[in-house]
């Protein structure tokens, strides 16, 4: 976290503000002793005006006037920043009260329980990445939209739907999914442990591929059932690659399997000429890489050659965090967004000229500005 800006409370009611930048930003007020307040704006200098008004005591507004003695604030170019930043702060110094003060929601996942002798999903906002424990998908904006997704998903596949830990038994009543033939039925031995493992990795599969594990082969099986003008199964290929696409679709644009979860968001900046981006890899975000447009092209170097060097110098750091991803849910999916949000298939594929192309279009409106 870069350094704040300081002013002394004394200074800023004799100067009428005037040295406080009314831009938008996130701010700590200290007082003699106690805790400080914390709190971001749009409007910094109006909002700290508020704060020091000549108001009567009584007034159920909050006046800091005589009480507050420093000022820290951290100026910020997006809602994405101060929002960041924010936890940041509420983190470091409100350790038992950080929670109620960011208001986060925790997203949600459908979870792959590899873990099982027989694998199922469920819906929980809880993250596993421990190899073999299984496999986690999303995040998704709401448990609705994950419980919505997975039923989706088991119509594809003939894994299970119950919650009970099986004790497998040909006397075992079984479910109606099983009588569907939209179940296995292991619980009544009907499969072995092996093969039902692989219909469990299978749905893994579908997952970390975004569904193209199935798609790509009933793609391929209806064009040559279409060449060979086996027309009735060119149809039922084609309703089946369609019920497929309709899978993918129902999963949204940002879950992944949550160990290929990787994005940058490109973002307006707070200094002039500058564009921020915020990679998130692995479910955290990183660092905060800054590109100076006018340092690059006074210095005659492409764009596309200063982003190659940025990306190979950047060594991701920390495991996936719930409230990043929460951040990254609630700035992706509002009115308000401002800046870009590009996927990427970190490491093996980075789509530049994409990249390129998206920082063009939110360095222009902020140099207008500036």
């Amino acid at each position: 976290m870069r350094a704040p800006l300081v002013a002394n409370a004394s200074d800023l009611v004799a100067s009428h503000f005037e040295a406080v930048p009314d831009r938008p930003a996130v701010f700590l007020l200290w007082a003699s002793e106690g805790q400080p307040y914390l709190a971001r704006t749009a409007l910094l200098r109006r909002r700290l005006r508020r704060l020091f008004s000549e108001r009567d005591r009584a007034s159920r507004v909050l006046n800091l006037r005589g009480v507050a003695e420093r000022v820290e604030y951290w100026l910020t170019g997006s809602q994405l920043e101060s929002t960041l930043l924010h936890l940041e702060l509420a983190q470091q110094h409100f350790p038992g009260d950080w929670p109620r003060m960011v208001r986060l929601r925790p997203p949600a996942f459908v979870r792959l329980t590899l873990d099982n002798p027989f694998p199922r999903t469920l819906v929980t906002t809880r993250v596993t990445t421990r190899p073999g424990h299984g496999l986690s998908y999303g995040p998704f904006a709401s448990r609705a939209a994950a419980e919505h997704f997975q039923t989706e998903l088991l119509d594809l596949f003939q894994v299970r739907r119950c919650e009970e830990n099986l004790n497998p038994s040909p006397q075992h009543p079984g479910c109606i999914y099983g009588e569907m033939n939209r179940c296995l039925r292991p619980c009544q031995q009907v499969v072995t442990i092996e093969q039902y493992r692989t219909e469990a990795q299978r749905v893994e599969q579908f997952l970390r591929t975004q569904g193209n594990s199935l798609k790509d082969p009933a793609s391929a099986a209806r064009d040559r059932a279409s060449t060979d003008m086996q027309f009735e199964d060119a149809e039922r290929l084609h309703q089946r690659v369609a019920r497929i696409a309709e899978v993918q679709a129902a999963g949204g644009e940002l879950p992944r399997a949550i160990d290929q979860l990787a994005g940058v968001a490109v973002l307006p900046s707070c200094v002039p000429e500058s564009v921020d981006l915020y990679f998130l890899i692995g479910g955290c975000w990183q660092e905060v890489r800054r590109l100076s447009l006018s340092e690059i092209a006074g210095a005659g170097l492409s764009m596309d050659h200063r982003l190659r060097d940025l990306i190979a110098a950047l060594k991701p750091r920390g495991a996936p965090n719930l409230e990043h991803l929460a951040i990254l849910m609630r700035w992706h999916g509002s009115s308000w967004r401002d800046g870009e949000w590009i996927d990427l298939e970190w490491p093996s594929k980075i789509p530049y000229r994409k990249l390129v192309n998206a920082i063009a279009r939110v360095g222009r409106p902020a140099a207008k500005l500036n």
